[in-house]
């Protein structure tokens, strides 16, 4: 019998993530992949709440540069993780997972509102969670939200899916061919070489209150159960080494 190493895990996708090869949009290859391996991990009666961005769709900073007020661009920013978030959702269903949207952001015809006691009982009850639209507010990232939630229901660890890279490095693999691939780090020194592996505002929340963060590639079949199962792929990011 496997036997995970975690009881409760926050996986946070990335928007890019379900674009898969094409860049832009829902690739619905990638979707039904991702979907699969989730059941995976709550086939090992581990309880798994996501978070996703929405970077394929919109991104607040970008829609900034453009010249839209910065709040309105963040909120129509996590406007699209709501959608993402119903996607997956629907992936998740459509292989027998049960499975909760609830949303920063009231919208009841199409989601549950967030709710910390109701979100923990969803996940007692072997339901995934997807925590959809942020934390409500501009000018926080969906990483800060992993970290915020990770929190809030008292999450082990955030498992951090990567589309493009398979851990973390010490410069852009794919423009510096000397970057060296950590297996661990502390989060200070995340924050002091600013390698960029969340914002500093989750970092530092994720330093703050002791979550484990672990990066690994999310192309490859199976990672999150290996990662789950303990297997040592990717990097992991402590509060201390």
């Amino acid at each position: 019998m496997e036997q995970p190493i975690f009881k409760r895990v926050i996986l946070k996708l990335s928007g890019e993530a379900l674009a898969g090869q094409q860049g832009y949009g829902i690739d619905s290859e990638m979707i039904t992949s991702i979907a699969q391996q989730v059941k995976e991990v709550v086939d090992l009666n581990v309880e798994v709440a996501i978070v996703v961005g929405g970077g394929n769709i919109w991104r607040g900073i970008a829609g900034s540069a453009k010249g839209i007020d910065r709040a309105t661009a963040d909120y129509m920013g996590m406007l699209a993780t709501v959608m993402n978030s119903l996607a997956l959702q629907d992936a998740l269903e459509t292989i027998d997972v049960p499975t909760r949207v609830q949303t920063s952001i009231t919208m009841q015809q199409v989601a549950e509102p967030y709710i910390r006691r109701r979100a923990i009982r969803h996940l007692e009850k072997g339901r995934v969670v997807i925590f959809a639209a942020g934390t409500g507010n501009p000018y926080f990232s969906t990483d800060t939200t992993a970290a915020l939630r990770a929190a809030e229901i008292e999450a082990e660890v955030i498992l951090m899916a990567k589309n493009k890279v398979d851990g973390v490095y010490s410069a852009d693999p794919f423009k510096d061919a000397s970057a060296q691939k950590f297996e661990s780090l502390t989060y200070m020194e995340v924050l002091s070489n600013n390698l960029g592996v969340m914002d500093s505002t989750a970092s530092s929340l994720c330093m703050d209150n002791n979550i484990p963060l672990i990066v690994f590639s999310i192309t490859e079949s199976g990672n999150i159960k290996r990662v789950v199962l303990g297997e040592k792929i990717g990097t992991i990011v402590k509060g201390s080494v």
